[in-house]
């Protein structure tokens, strides 16, 4: 069927994964369903109609509207949109040869492939889109917004799951006076504690230090008899938190040292608590760490399963990126203003501190590095950044700071490009772990970036392949990569990009910043970069004064979500 319509063969596995059984059928009753596969494009769904349709193919296809509608919508979430506003939706279609995008819309929403939904805008500043009959009733402006059904129902699944616990009355262990008594020895945390004391859904933010504060908090928490739990995104987060309480953690909860687990590893049951017979986690506190990487469809997870009563801490740094996947749930919250937040006032230390807290109020300062902890090396190409980040990583950290190569991590702004990951893995492989990759692509010793789900990146390294797969350790845990899942799950990773980076350091990190990476650039996306660094930020510079530039003038890309108006109060109803 694929090679009918001029569509290569690989896509085969692709296609019956998306559409599932008698895909070749619904391929030929719409051959536009072919966008459904992840990287196929509208001028290739458009090539593969024409070939089986012949003349009947055109631009005004209902079918063909209703996909390219689809696929903006899907094209959006990778984008971080949990949903797209009417007009934004309908000038991208147009500019997608689509003849009448509104009624491509309404079909869309007819067969009930995306949801359309109105939302009040009161906020201050809020752009009036007003209907013009509303104006003259005198009734609340709206927007109207279009979104996929999966995303749609995980934000409203949040909204009502975070209105749960601010509502209701959080489980008392302990009277007033014992609570008051741990926050009097919880040092900094003293007011993090107070917050938690009285309410079901505390925020909490801060810079790579505050982490103690958390810790003291569980520690507190435990004193006074709750079943107190922390979430890490990955297993390397999870080690660094378990090293602030002292231990690597307890794994079943009952110990002197609170459990610490990771996100994936909690929702599954494969550590944590366990679930009780409601299906809700066994837990009576629950902390969220690094919370501007939660999408909103693993928010809306974790925040179904908590038991009545129980409470709810997101903390994390406010500067760094998103999340990779749609929503920007700790900002939305944080604007919001619904419950207590409560910003740590202990700063990162050094010269690496210093130069980050300047990137998070937008200036780029020269800071005092006595013992390099911060290193600029000015290249004039990619060729040249590429070596140059090669001779970092194998010898200049390694003699002058005392850092191995695998203890340093290499971060650029993409992919692609002449000094993006993939240049960079195959010049540091070849350099550090040369081998003829005979296991797709891998040889034992590769450091590698896997991927157990889209938007999830933990850092690991080949121990050995067999009939089972590619075998991994990741943070000390090992991991089992079927050979089928090789291709789409694994990357070389002695180079990164700062998205796959959040939520992770290191001893050492190089910056590469190639003169093509100019556009890509933004505040806390450099802000990220620099950040994971513990020791040494060594930075290869090749983009002039597009750095300043990026982290003065150039903030996050706006995200268009329904949060924030489903956490709005709802006015009383009419009469």
């Amino acid at each position: 069927m694929l090679t009918e319509g001029g569509a290569p063969e690989a896509l085969a596995a692709q296609v019956a994964a998306a559409l599932g059984e008698g895909a070749a059928d619904q391929l030929r009753a719409d051959p536009w369903q072919l966008l459904r596969v992840a990287g196929v494009r509208p001028e290739q769904a458009d090539g593969f109609a024409r070939a089986l349709l012949g003349a009947e193919a055109g631009p005004d296809d209902e079918r063909r509207g209703r996909a390219v509608t689809v696929w903006l919508l899907e094209q959006a979430a990778l984008a971080g949109h949990t949903a797209l506003e009417l007009p934004a939706l309908t000038a991208a279609l147009a500019q997608r040869g689509v003849p009448d995008a509104d009624a491509a819309v309404q079909n869309t929403l007819a067969e009930g492939e995306a949801l359309a939904f109105q939302d009040a805008l009161d906020e201050p500043g809020a752009p009036a889109r007003r209907d013009e009959e509303a104006e003259e009733g005198g009734e609340r402006p709206v927007r109207v917004l279009v979104g996929l059904e999966r995303y749609a129902l995980a934000e409203e699944s949040l909204a009502d799951g975070l209105g749960r616990l601010i509502n209701s009355a959080p489980k008392q262990d302990g009277s007033a006076e014992d609570w008051e008594r741990e926050a009097g020895s919880a040092g900094s945390a003293a007011d993090l504690v107070r917050a938690v004391a009285g309410h079901g859904l505390v925020l909490h933010t801060g810079g790579e230090a505050s982490r103690a504060e958390p810790a003291a908090l569980l520690r507190a928490a435990r004193a006074l008899g709750l079943r107190a739990w922390a979430a890490a995104q990955g297993p390397q987060g999870k080690e660094r938190f378990s090293a602030l309480l002292g231990g690597p953690g307890d794994p079943t909860g009952t110990g002197s040292v609170p459990g610490v687990a990771t996100v994936a590893g909690l929702l599954s049951g494969a550590e944590g608590p366990g679930r009780d017979a409601d299906g809700a986690f066994d837990l009576d506190l629950l902390v969220l760490l690094d919370a501007p990487q939660l999408d909103v469809e693993t928010a809306a997870l974790l925040t179904e399963s908590l038991p009545d009563g129980a409470r709810l801490v997101l903390t994390g740094d406010p500067g760094v990126l998103w999340s990779a996947g749609p929503g920007r749930v700790f900002a939305d919250l944080l604007a919001a203003r619904i419950c207590p937040q409560i910003a740590s006032r202990l700063p990162d230390p050094g010269p690496l501190g210093e130069l980050v807290s300047g990137v998070g109020i937008g200036e780029l300062n020269q800071v005092e590095a006595p013992g390099k902890e911060v290193v600029i090396v000015p290249v004039r190409d990619a060729a040249e950044a590429v070596h140059r980040t090669v001779q970092l990583v194998a010898d200049s950290v390694p003699r002058a700071i005392g850092v191995p190569a695998e203890q340093t991590q290499v971060i650029t702004p993409g992919h692609g490009g002449s000094a993006g990951t993939r240049a960079l893995n195959a010049a540091l492989k070849e350099r550090l772990n040369p081998g003829p990759g005979r296991f797709g692509g891998f040889d034992p010793g590769d450091r590698v970036a896997y991927s157990p789900a889209p938007g999830r990146t933990v850092p690991g390294q080949v121990v050995k392949a067999d009939a089972e797969g590619l075998h991994l350790s990741c943070a000390g845990e090992a991991v089992v990569v079927p050979k089928e899942r090789v291709e789409q799950s694994l990357r070389h990773g002695w180079a990164l990009t700062a998205h796959q980076a959040a939520g992770a350091r290191w001893p050492a990190v190089v910056v590469v910043l190639p003169g093509d990476a100019a556009q890509a650039l933004s505040r806390p996306w450099v802000y990220t970069a620099f950040s994971r660094a513990d020791r040494h930020l060594s930075v290869v510079h090749g983009v002039e004064q597009a750095l300043a530039r990026a982290v003065a003038e150039i903030p996050a890309k706006p995200r268009t979500t329904r949060l924030p108006a489903l956490l709005a109060p709802q006015p009383p109803a009419a009469g």
